[in-house]
């Protein structure tokens, strides 16, 4: 299902038939009924005529049923444990509010303790592709829903790897947040230290799109927040690749490669600090956090009805979650601080961390002949993400063949706290491979990047100021690396009001000076986004005699940019009539070192494909 279907009325019809004809009756809990879906898609469509800006307006969305939708009871997969909820937990409310439509509750393992999803009284949610497989828990329902086209994006939920284990398995992308920037209001805990909402979608534009609106009413961004990684960004690898098949290690490998192939700089380290602190989640006292938060109800429920609806396997665990030790749990707590820490050491000099998502992709008789020890193989690396407070993107990476046939294939990418943005512009990278021609243009095609969008944590809220650039920089110019190694988004090409004059500075590198002139012109510029402890950073280092004060496009915004002193422009020579830096530049060869400095820029643009130049 795609946008292109039409009216909200129309793709809600399309979404029905669509339901009935796949007959997966286990990836919903609750299936709104068709006159009061139409009846919304009609508001939805009347509110658009009317011109209102709904920028999710006709998207149907799938909600996990840990996560309340007014009107629909949140059972989290266990009948007779919730309540009819008055009102929207605030991640449903605002995706609505921007136009969403809920179509449904989805199944998940119940009180979301699992990554197989099978663990369900609703049945377990069978692969989009080979039902013999399984979905990927616990967020089940709501990545098959996806993955199937039923709807076009979905909530889902993630402590150990909920949103993004099922993301790899059905081949769709999966944004796990920066914990506590998408509020967990109206969301039932699994482990309150460690839970966030995810958003799955087809593409990542659209799971960024959504995240975006999704995100806010919770943890706040700090000032220094980066939006970007480098052109060329740094990212590290499993040295040894624990718990994979030998195919899967090879496509893992092979997966790497291509990423090189894009610019990035890929080299192995060490995880074992990682997978020690992913143990600690089921294996140590952090389990208890799962008896805190639905322990007392499951031990109140002596109602054979009730009992009859529990999991085994998850009552196991939370029940025997609840004989932890007070002293235990706080015992690894600090040893998690600790593994933090050495993690964190181990990522110095690396943008992000890509790690297959998914080990492997079990059948439902594998799961059912060793619930526990399937389980616990599929979190191997996903368990250390929300212990360590990092944020990840689950970004679909090609297939692998297994013994009956082909299960998908999928990276994360890891970052640190806040760092949403950095992790989001190298997973466009998996998603723009040379294997993939419509996403990924070969050769000089990078030279004409598609326009750029704004970073999802931009949409959420982080504080975002606009630098507007003429000269040494712009994208792949010698000096852009000091906009981005503070995490700098390109934000594309401006063009200035016409009411500035360009001068050539005699500097080095070379760089333009700009000066207000009643006799100015337009002149071509780029603008970057960057955070506000970024500029003021970057202020503090500017040379002589450059300066920043108000630039005034041509389209009557403002933002920051650069000018000169009057007095390092008095002596230099104009060069308005040119319009564009770069232009002078191609066109000046007798320029000192231009020629060398303008062959370097421009391999710097074919190999250090960014986010911007997508």
């Amino acid at each position: 299902m795609t946008r292109s279907i039409g009216t909200t009325v129309e793709r809600v019809l399309a979404a029905l038939e669509a339901i009935a004809a796949v007959d997966r009756p286990e990836i919903w809990v609750h299936l709104r009924g068709r006159d009061e879906l139409l009846a919304e898609a009609a508001r939805l469509d009347a509110a658009v005529a009317a011109g209102e800006n709904l920028p999710l307006a006709g998207l149907l969305l799938a909600v996990k049923n840990n996560v309340d939708v007014a009107g629909v009871i949140t059972t989290a997969a266990c009948p007779g444990f919730g309540d009819l909820p008055a009102r929207d937990a605030v991640p449903v409310a605002r995706l609505r509010t921007a136009g969403a439509l809920v179509l449904g509750a989805t199944n998940l393992d119940q009180f979301a303790t699992g990554l197989v999803g099978t663990r369900s009284p609703y049945g377990a949610v069978r692969d989009s592709r080979r039902p013999e497989r399984i979905s990927g828990g616990s967020s089940s329902g709501s990545a098959v829903a996806v993955a199937l086209g039923l709807v076009d994006i979905a909530i889902g939920t993630d402590t150990a790897g909920s949103g993004r284990i099922p993301a790899a398995l059905q081949g769709i992308v999966g944004i796990k947040p920066t914990l506590g920037v998408v509020s967990t209001e109206g969301v039932v805990p699994a482990c309150r230290s460690w839970d966030t909402a995810t958003i799955f979608a087809r593409d990542l534009a659209t799971a960024e799109l959504a995240m975006g609106i999704m995100a806010g009413e919770g943890r706040s961004w700090p000032a220094d927040v980066k939006f970007a990684a480098p052109s060329m960004p740094r990212v590290a690898y499993p040295a040894a690749l624990p718990a994979l098949p030998d195919a899967w290690a090879l496509e893992f490998e092979a997966q790497i490669e291509r990423l090189r192939s894009t610019g990035v700089v890929a080299e192995p380290i060490d995880v074992d600090v990682f997978l020690e602190a992913a143990r600690l989640l089921y294996d140590g006292g952090l389990v208890a956090e799962r008896y805190a938060a639905v322990g007392s109800f499951i031990d109140s429920e002596t109602s054979e009805g009730v009992a009859a609806t529990l999991d085994p396997t998850v009552a196991g665990i939370i029940t025997a979650a609840g004989k932890v030790p007070a002293h235990q749990y706080v015992a690894d707590t600090a040893s998690l601080e600790r593994l933090r820490d050495e993690a964190m050491r181990r990522m110095v000099g690396f943008d992000a961390l890509v790690v297959p998502t998914a080990p492997f992709h079990p059948t439902l008789a594998e799961v059912a002949a060793d619930p526990v020890g399937v389980n616990s193989r599929m979190g191997t690396y996903t368990n250390f993400c929300n212990l360590f407070d990092l944020s990840a993107v689950a970004v679909p990476a090609g297939t692998v063949a297994d013994e009956d046939g082909v299960s998908q294939f999928g990276l994360t990418v890891i970052a640190r706290t806040f760092e949403d943005g950095v992790a989001a512009d190298i997973a466009q990278r998996i998603e723009r491979t040379p294997e993939k021609p419509e996403l990924f243009a070969a050769g000089a095609a990078h030279t004409q990047p598609a326009a750029p969008k704004v970073p999802w944590p931009v949409a959420a809220g982080a504080g975002v100021v606009p630098l507007v650039v003429v000269g040494a920089h712009r994208k792949a110019q010698p000096l852009a690396a000091e906009l981005e190694r503070r995490g700098a988004f390109w934000d594309g090409r401006v063009v200035t009001a016409a009411r500035y004059r360009m001068v050539a500075l005699e500097t080095t590198p070379p760089k333009p000076g700009v000066v207000r002139s009643e006799h100015g012109a337009g002149l071509v510029a780029e603008r970057w986004l960057l955070s506000e402890a970024a500029l003021g950073s970057f202020l503090a280092d500017l040379p002589e005699p450059m300066l920043l004060g108000t630039i005034t496009l041509d389209d009557g915004s403002t933002a920051v940019g650069f000018a000169c002193d009057a007095v390092a422009a008095e002596g230099a020579r104009d060069i308005t009539e040119y319009g564009d830096w770069i232009k002078y530049l191609e066109e000046s060869p007798a320029i000192p070192g231009n020629q060398g400095l303008w062959r370097e820029a421009g391999s710097a643009l074919l190999t250090g494909l960014s986010r911007g130049q997508r």
